[in-house]
């Protein structure tokens, strides 16, 4: 489907990027590498600069005008993100660094107290290593034994198996919305509803959907669901974690500190109230501030329409590669986001990913950090090019012209 200019403008999009606007190794930059990291808009970086130019102080307890603005803009970062993901109550989301951080925060607070011996931990064989190793990490810690979910050779959860090792003992089921090394969408609400068929709780690891379409977790009745800022057109070191009242009220702090405390004494200290106890020492009061920035970016057009654009990409990058010869697609579920994750018949993918390079084209290569899936493919990585809505036609035709002068160079 081709997607009108008054529907969703790429041109326009584009001019927002700043970073876009310049050349690599003598080409103009084509920026394919949107799942590792999104460029910012100047909107974004403007918001960032505005804090530190204005408004910069700790937030919550200065007696002053700058605390004050920026506990303001702080605090409004918080509920514009919550309400972004229509979380019930703005101290429901808690500020973390990111994805990696969110996902320790609920392995060590939530896991060390609900897991002993025997317990299940299921994650998908699809993961991100840091939807994996937190848990074997807690696992280890708590005598629970992590288990993989079964992918098949498409690339997406088996369900059936899914659905056979579910009992009672599983305790946590951790799966990726969308596999940042295969782009494939998991069915993230059907493997939740049978997650708490047995009682088990979820956590829903967002970095790579947050970006492309709007997420609701009292639809999804999700327990747990972690993001990054930096995938969403925000700024790095900054993320969220989202949580249901009563799990967050029950877990322990993660750090201890300031802020995260109500009173201490060496008699004993009382923790401080939601999100608070879990947000221990100075926060990333500008990254907040530039992530809030980003959601703004991101409802300021019609996603669906940006969403359409992007498959729109994919389909037509997928069908010019295959056109090329010596190129094999790794991951071909039905439902994607725009990520084209390849192998090549001639070469090594950082060969093919240097050669890229020199032509200005910006692709990503190696196993992902997603090491299983790679192993079960029996490949050492593949060459990503991961798509978003600053993209257009003629980074396609660059790219398919880089792997061919590849080709030429390397079969």
């Amino acid at each position: 489907m081709v997607i009108a200019l008054s529907d969703f403008d790429v041109a326009a999009i584009r001019q927002q990027f700043p970073i876009l606007q310049q050349e690599v190794n003598g080409h103009p930059l084509v920026y394919l590498d949107n799942a590792a990291t999104t460029q910012k808009p100047n909107s974004v970086i403007d918001a960032i600069a505005n804090y530190y130019r204005y408004d910069n102080s700790n937030v919550h307890r200065g007696a002053h005008a700058l605390s004050d603005r920026a506990t303001e803009k702080f605090e409004g970062a918080r509920a514009q993100v919550a309400q972004f993901i229509n979380a019930p109550a703005k101290e429901l989301l808690l500020w973390t660094r990111g994805t990696t951080e969110g996902i320790n925060v609920v392995a060590a607070s939530w896991g060390r107290v609900n897991l002993s011996a025997g317990d299940r931990i299921l994650v998908s064989a699809m993961e991100h290593h840091s939807n994996i190793v937190p848990w074997q990490m807690v696992a280890e810690a708590t005598g629970a034994i992590v288990e993989p979910i079964a992918v098949t050779a498409e690339g997406t959860i088996d369900l059936t198996a899914l659905r056979e090792q579910l009992d009672e003992r599983v305790k946590m089921v951790a799966v990726g919305h969308v596999s940042n090394a295969l782009g494939s969408i998991n069915p993230v609400a059907e493997i939740i509803t049978l997650a708490h068929s047995v009682g088990a709780k979820v956590l829903i690891d967002a970095a790579q959907s947050i970006a492309h379409w709007p997420l609701d977790v009292q639809a999804l009745d999700c327990d747990f669901l972690v993001f990054s800022g930096h995938k969403m057109f925000g700024p790095t070191g900054i993320g969220a974690l989202y949580g249901k009242r009563e799990l967050l009220e029950a877990m322990p702090p993660y750090q201890g500190g300031g802020e995260m405390i109500e009173s201490v004494s060496f008699a004993g200290t009382i923790y401080n109230q939601l999100p608070y106890k879990f947000e221990a020492g100075t926060p990333n009061i500008a990254g907040a501030i530039g992530l809030a920035a980003a959601v703004s970016f991101l409802q300021s057009f019609d996603r669906a329409a940006a969403d359409r654009y992007e498959q729109q990409l994919l389909q037509s990058a997928e069908q010019q590669l295959l056109g090329l010869g010596g190129f094999t697609l790794v991951g071909t579920a039905r439902q994607k986001t725009a990520v084209m994750s390849f192998t090549c018949d001639f070469a090594h993918p950082q060969d093919v990913g240097m050669i890229l390079d020199q032509q200005g084209v910006a692709v990503r290569t190696g196993n992902h950090c997603a090491q299983p899936i790679m192993d079960q493919f029996g490949i050492p990585g593949t060459v990503r090019a991961s798509f978003s809505l600053y993209n257009n036609e003629d980074d396609v035709a660059r790219l398919m012209a880089a792997l061919a002068k590849a080709k030429m160079f390397l079969a």
